[in-house]
């Protein structure tokens, strides 16, 4: 860890402490993983994740068109993320992330996905929809959406035609922009400032600690930054907001970015959040890349803090124990 920060709200006399964590898909599993491990050892006594619901992809892009409703699959992998180890955990989690096959109708489709949509059919509320999923799961923390509606990202892209590499253009769509060839330098969100979860902006109010990443970082992270609501929650909350970086740049979104072209992003589209600590694992940043990385952060008044956090065979993914162990050593620090 580098240098030391000011304690934290309520962290004195070793009192568990709330987090809120933010993103979606595979980087928000990962972190949540790693944070029920810490309400397991008592570390943490409250947990909320609040998720992306832009995906317009895959099962969830079909359910959202045919629909109208949010797409679920951020939500789900949450959820599953949250499950306990014992037997019924596991095998809900397993339950949950279950992708149909065969050559019909239902090829891709996810029950997870299914089952809520289904309780946001017949209850008419998506925040106690996913509520009630979280307690046939056992899920260890809460669940909320970042916003109460279908949102669409758009991205400014510069460069996508190698013919024009200095024209920018309009690219729409969460699977567009996460795949885009170009240099992706702004996004928006439509609607650009949709309703928002009373309980969402509670727990970011409330909390002790957030948690920004790891995950897609155009179209998973800056997202919540973009609506206003939740931007403000942010803004003005007294927790001490984390940012975890990616292991590597991501084809498409990040592509060719260093560890402090990320966190640049993040400041270009949200310059006044505070950023208390900037989580990175030193075997994937390290020479010159980490001296421009602890710049960038002692230019944004944030702590870095060096951790290895990567799973032990080489790929650049985030490994839930090793970023439990970094998480509680910061909650540890104040």
């Amino acid at each position: 860890m580098a240098d030391d920060a000011p304690a934290a709200r309520g962290s004195g006399g070793g009192r568990a402490q709330s987090v809120v964590a933010f993103g979606g898909g595979h980087g928000l599993h990962a972190s949540l993983t790693a944070l029920r491990l810490l309400l397991d050892d008592l570390t943490l006594d409250e947990l909320t994740a609040v998720v992306t619901v832009a995906d317009d992809g895959g099962s969830s892009g079909r359910l959202r068109g045919q629909f109208d409703v949010l797409p679920p699959g951020d939500l789900r992998m949450a959820l599953a993320a949250l499950c306990g180890d014992d037997d019924w955990g596991e095998t809900w989690a397993k339950v949950l992330q279950h992708r149909f096959e065969g050559d019909g109708d239902m090829r891709g489709h996810v029950v997870g996905n299914l089952l809520i949509v289904g309780l946001w059919e017949l209850l008419g509320d998506h925040v106690d929809a996913l509520d009630r999923v979280g307690r046939l799961l056992g899920a260890r923390g809460r669940v909320l959406p970042m916003a109460l509606v279908p949102m669409e990202i758009h991205a400014q892209v510069r460069g996508g035609d190698p013919l024009r590499p200095d024209d920018v253009v309009t690219v729409r769509g969460q699977v567009e922009v996460a795949t885009t060839e170009g240099r992706i330098e702004a996004i928006q969100l439509e609607p650009p400032d949709p309703p928002v979860s009373p309980a969402a902006l509670a727990a970011v109010a409330e909390a002790d600690w957030v948690v920004l990443g790891p995950g897609s970082w155009f179209t998973s992270v800056l997202p919540h930054l973009m609506v206003p609501a939740l931007r403000e929650a942010l803004v003005t909350t007294s927790a001490r907001v984390v940012v975890v970086l990616n292991l590597a740049a991501q084809a498409g979104e990040t592509g060719g970015f260093s560890a402090a072209d990320h966190l640049a992003v993040l400041r270009q589209h949200a310059p006044d959040l505070r950023v208390h600590a900037v989580l990175a694992d030193p075997a994937w940043v390290t020479g010159d890349e980490q001296e421009a990385l602890r710049v960038a952060c002692e230019q944004a008044g944030a702590l870095l803090a060096l951790h290895p956090v990567a799973v032990g065979d080489g790929s650049p993914r985030h490994d839930p124990r090793q970023l439990a162990a970094a998480y509680s050593a910061l909650v540890d620090r104040g």
